[in-house]
């Protein structure tokens, strides 16, 4: 059976935006600006993740590996692959409780789940130098 001519048109025009998507340059920086819960106590706060460094909240120990934010021409977007972890026990030591993006657009897309702490990613922080665009002479 023949697929109609519109049908496959009208594939490739949804996909397009999805494949264009994924093969934007982002641009990377050096600090993941998070926010903070403790449903216990009701506290909201911030903290200034580095990339590659482990912030502790609570019992929770937060490493930031990447943050990207979109290129000034793109919609705003701000991404972070983040590792949490917790103490679990003296026996059973450190559990991954969350690895994978987190988006500031959409904290609900891709949130850590645990009984205690909210974490979610507001921005990022300190851009890499970019290569200078000058020519050595």
């Amino acid at each position: 059976m023949r697929k109609p001519a519109g049908l496959s048109i009208l594939l490739a025009l949804l996909l397009l935006p999805a494949a264009t998507a994924w093969s934007r340059p982002s641009e990377p920086h050096r600090i993941a600006v998070l926010r903070t819960l403790d449903k216990v106590t009701a506290r909201v706060g911030t903290i200034e993740a580095p990339i590659d460094t482990a912030t502790r909240f609570g019992t929770l120990r937060v490493t930031p590996r990447a943050c990207l934010v979109a290129p000034p021409i793109e919609p705003p977007e701000r991404a972070a692959f983040l590792e949490i972890r917790e103490q679990d026990g003296p026996q059973r030591g450190e559990v991954v409780r969350f690895q994978g993006w987190m988006f500031a657009s959409s904290p609900g897309l891709s949130a850590l789940e645990h009984p205690v702490y909210d974490v979610w990613l507001l921005d990022c922080r300190e851009p890499l130098a970019a290569p200078s665009s000058a020519t050595s002479r």
